[in-house]
């Protein structure tokens, strides 16, 4: 086993743990919030103040990485995400349930710190499938975690919490022991760009390459956010899934997740590019959205509700590859924060807009908004060459 692939198996791993702890409580968010007789568009506010933090947060870790190395970050986010779990356990309150988003959020903000270590590693020709691996990696703990956190949460109101946070501990020893920094030797004579000119020449120059790529990531997040954060609403009031059996869904999506970017991703690489694989994405997540609130019972359902790992799993790994390809080495954990973070920006407006139009205006029109959205960002991807261009990123 060559030196790459022990890193990124090592990197997998933890981010496989990781994602187990937040795959646990995540489901059960709205049925805690309701056990606390909170609003649905009160949900929203939860869901949404994650992705608060995770924008603030998102940059600067990947700042941080970029000058003192990605190893320790990780280290610094986990420890985060473990703190924000006791919290959720132990909440009795809406606010604490607040705080715990909250917390969870800034550790939540080194998803870019993990894309950019796959990076520092590997080839650009194989960047797309090892970020593929990285999300199937986290795919299988969002398939893995609901079940978990359903089981546990069988021994107690605090239990699923709890649990999370002894796991994320274990994953802080072992990452501690087994992962190594990715970037030993660090230019610290190079200009640096603020975060703040990043952000704002993506918004004032957005035709150009990256910021034409970080708008399509996070467009595209917008419209999958908006269906994830009213599908425990949708599948309670209108299938009758609980606590205890809303695992199941999980671990059907999160397996076809797997499967998508393990086996079928590659392949999909090699014979599409990078460009056109973020089309189909884009396309197939779109028609995905869309029809969910079509079926009327759950067999039709499960049909319908694959394209949604199918379409993810193309559009984003995919995007944020050629995104790595338009950075530059010194920057790349910056750029992938900043995209990151208008990501983040998407995960708040999403939950805040799909619940409240969910509980005011009915259950189906947040899926249907959402896949008009994802069918802008297909058209947005028709303007992404599919040949390399070099162009001073944004």
């Amino acid at each position: 086993m060559n030196d790459t692939v022990k890193r990124l198996s090592v990197l997998m791993a933890t981010a496989f743990v990781d994602m187990i702890g937040f795959a646990m409580v995540f489901p059960l968010l709205p049925y805690y919030a309701r056990r606390l007789e909170a609003a649905d568009w009160t949900i929203g506010w939860m869901i949404a103040i994650f992705s608060i933090a995770q924008l603030a947060a998102a940059p600067l870790w990947g700042r941080l990485s970029d000058r003192y190395g990605r190893r320790g970050v990780i280290l610094m986010g986990l420890t985060t995400s473990a703190i924000a779990y006791v919290v959720f356990g132990l909440a009795t309150s809406m606010w604490w349930l607040f705080v715990s988003r909250l917390v969870q959020g800034i550790g939540g903000g080194t998803t870019g710190v993990l894309q950019a270590y796959v990076a520092d590693v590997t080839d650009p020709k194989d960047r797309a499938k090892a970020l593929g691996w990285l999300s199937a990696a986290t795919g299988a703990g969002v398939m893995l975690g609901p079940a978990i956190g359903s089981l546990a949460f069988g021994l107690g109101y605090a239990a699923p919490g709890l649990f999370a946070s002894a796991l994320c501990l274990c994953n802080i020893g072992f990452a501690a022991r087994w992962l190594p920094e990715s970037r030993p030797e660090r230019d610290e004579t190079r200009t640096r760009r603020s975060v703040r000119s990043m952000v704002v020449e993506i918004v004032l120059a957005p035709r150009a390459q990256v910021a034409r790529l970080v708008w399509i990531y996070a467009v595209g997040m917008l419209g999958f956010m908006s269906m994830t954060a009213v599908l425990a609403l949708y599948l309670q009031d209108e299938f009758g899934v609980t606590e205890s059996t809303i695992g199941i869904f999980f671990v059907y999506v999160g397996a076809l997740s797997v499967v998508m970017r393990a086996v079928l991703l590659g392949r999909l690489v090699d014979w599409l590019g990078e460009a056109r694989l973020m089309r189909v994405g884009a396309a197939v997540l779109a028609a995905g959205l869309f029809m969910l609130p079509f079926p009327d019972s759950i067999v039709p359902l499960a049909v319908v509700i694959t394209f949604t790992p199918v379409g993810t799993a193309c559009l984003f790994p995919a995007t944020t590859a050629l995104i790595t390809h338009r950075a530059p080495d010194e920057m790349r954990g910056q750029i992938l924060g900043v995209a990151q973070a208008f990501g983040g920006a998407a995960r708040v407006i999403a939950p805040l807009w799909a619940t409240a139009t969910y509980d005011a205006l009915g259950h189906a029109l947040p899926f249907h908004v959402a896949g008009l959205v994802v069918a802008g960002v297909m058209i947005l991807a028709f303007a992404v060459p599919t040949r390399e261009v070099a162009e001073a990123p944004a």
